[in-house]
């Protein structure tokens, strides 16, 4: 707060002393203001700036103000200032010049009516943000030159140094404005919507799309499509992942697949080049699933993004879709006992085969993975552990000299401000207070399978990533921050089956972390996380699965466009 008041009052104050100065005339105290001014401008904190255009303060009106004080100066002094006074009209214009340039040539690169990857689409790359950047209040800067010499032309007397600075201002402007209007002129084919779509969707077609990987929806839920990736990367059938917002085009992982953003309905509904697809893939329930879903001749097949005991795993918005596809028979199970409407019939259990690179073999070093849940979007889906006993579950973790990595889901901390609370305090004893002992994983690499491989035992809450962690063979926990007994528990999350349940105070954790001190699938779970690990995950090789569940909706894709 200090530091804030401090550079707001000095930049305040030096508005006034240069103005004070200009008439005096003072050169001295005019090249002292001037400088202060300009270096207080940057370190201005935004809270700041904000609160000084509300009184009609604002950045241009600060520039301007030393613009006018240096012309004032030259003036009292008797100096020449109309190649100064001119000059800075020339800049303004300039700038208003460059601003709209950039505007225009942000607007048609950006605002596209479809993004395509590894398509080769004969259109424009998108100029460096660093160009585009450079617009608006950055360009106010460019007056530097000439208000500093405008200064040392007061103290020398001579109009030269004024004169020098402006004629660098307006040459830089003139380049920087040459530049855009090349690059403008270069993207004209940007500009032209149907020229666009059309230039897309000749390529879609040459590539001719078997299967569609459809998306929609916020930028931090897009692991959700990017675990699929690799999937789809490994299939006889061709693949193309579609997307519906523009953010999540350049979030999505990287791939050798090609994708393609169309963030319009209208757009999407009228682009003939999935026309050739005849199996569309869901990783989400989302209302613009819509578009794709009535597309005639495609079988709908929702995915998901992980096999859990959640709500989101027997949405009743689920029966929309085709066909229903999970990992194993505790999949199946799951939609018949919550009786929202999906016919077991059209429920395919096709493995997990994003699980083929987990490791049985832990590292044997007490390496415990903490991996929460998020809170869910209301409070009926909140399964997280982190408020109620993130904290203090990580603190006696690291006073029993386990070695401890937290990966929490993206959305932790999204929609409660105590999870976020507990979750910045959870990073920051990770993070400052035992960095040697612990580590916080938040983006994509280590991967959350990465992250299993390097562990000896998963604490998690109810989600996906506990019948993912079954692949492994190795011992989990899921919290149990209601307290229920464990037959109930159980009965309510079959995944927890073969899970140490861990109570809010934490009494079973030095028996749980006991276990670990056994030999590798000997401890008192062993034998039933065995026996779960099919029911949840299914038997035989995952990829073949799920390529053999592709390709026979492929083959009812081709009946359906036949009828």
């Amino acid at each position: 707060m200090g530091k804030k008041v401090l550079v707001t009052g000095v930049l305040l104050a030096s508005c006034p002393v240069l103005v004070t100065a200009a008439l005096a005339p003072s050169p001295w105290l005019f090249a002292a203001a001037v400088l202060v001014s300009y270096a207080a401008e940057p370190v201005l904190p935004k809270a700041a700036a904000d609160r000084l255009s509300r009184v009609h303060l604002g950045v241009t009106v600060r520039f301007l103000a030393r613009e006018v004080a240096a012309v004032l100066l030259l003036a009292r002094l008797g100096l020449p200032f109309v190649l100064l006074a001119g000059g800075l009209f020339v800049f303004h214009a300039m700038r208003a010049t460059q601003t709209g340039l950039a505007l225009c040539l942000h607007r048609w690169h950006h605002l596209r009516p479809v993004e395509s990857r590894n398509l080769q689409v004969a259109l424009p790359e998108a100029p460096p943000a660093r160009l585009l950047g450079q617009r608006g209040t950055r360009l106010l800067y460019f007056d530097v030159p000439p208000v500093v010499l405008a200064a040392v032309a007061g103290l020398t007397g001579e109009t030269w140094p004024a004169v020098a600075g402006i004629a660098v201002t307006l040459a830089a402007m003139a380049v920087v404005t040459v530049v855009l209007g090349l690059r403008l002129r270069g993207a004209a084919p940007v500009a032209d919507r149907r020229r666009v779509i059309h230039l897309v969707d000749e390529r879609v077609r040459a590539y001719d799309p078997e299967v569609i990987l459809y998306f929609s929806g916020a930028a931090n839920a897009v692991y959700q499509a990017s675990m699929w990736l690799p999937v789809l990367e490994a299939l006889p059938r061709r693949s193309i992942v579609v997307l519906r917002e523009r953010p999540l085009f350049t979030a999505l992982a990287p791939t050798s697949l090609p994708v393609l953003c169309i963030p319009s309905a209208v757009d999407m509904m009228n682009f003939r080049g999935l026309d050739s697809a005849r199996v569309a893939l869901f990783a989400a329930n989302v209302g613009n699933n819509i578009h794709m879903l009535r597309v005639p001749g495609v079988v709908s097949v929702f995915v998901g993004h992980g096999d859990s005991d959640k709500e989101a795993s027997f949405n009743p918005y689920t029966k929309v879709y085709d066909q229903v596809w999970v990992a194993g028979p505790a999949g199946r199970d799951r939609y018949r006992r919550a009786g929202v409407g999906v016919r077991d019939e059209v429920i395919v259990e096709v493995g997990r085969p994003q699980l083929a690179g987990i490791s049985e073999k832990g590292p044997q070093t007490r390496s415990v993975l903490y991996a929460p849940t998020w809170e869910g979007w209301t409070d009926d889906l909140f399964h997280s552990s982190v408020a109620a006993m993130g904290p203090h579950l990580v603190d006696a973790l690291l006073a029993e000299g386990v070695r401890v990595v937290y990966k929490p889901h993206p959305l932790t901390g999204h929609r409660s401000m105590t999870v976020r609370r507990a979750h910045g305090a959870i990073m920051a004893r990770l993070r400052r207070e035992h960095p040697d002992a612990g580590t916080v994983v938040l983006g994509p690499e280590p991967s959350l399978y990465d992250c299993f491989n390097d562990a000896d035992l998963l604490i998690s809450d109810i989600s996906s990533v506990v019948a993912d962690f079954t692949a492994s063979g190795k011992p989990y926990v899921v919290t149990n921050v209601a307290a229920r007994d464990r037959a109930e528990f159980v009965t309510r999350y079959p995944s927890a089956g073969a899970a140490y349940l861990l109570s809010e105070d934490l009494r079973e954790l030095p028996e749980i972390l006991a276990q670990l001190s056994k030999e590798p699938g000997e401890d008192e779970l062993a034998d039933a996380r065995r026996a779960l690990r099919a029911h949840l995950l299914g038997d035989g090789e995952p990829m073949a699965r799920f390529a053999a569940a592709v390709e026979d909706a492929y083959e009812q894709g081709l009946m359906k466009q036949v009828l």
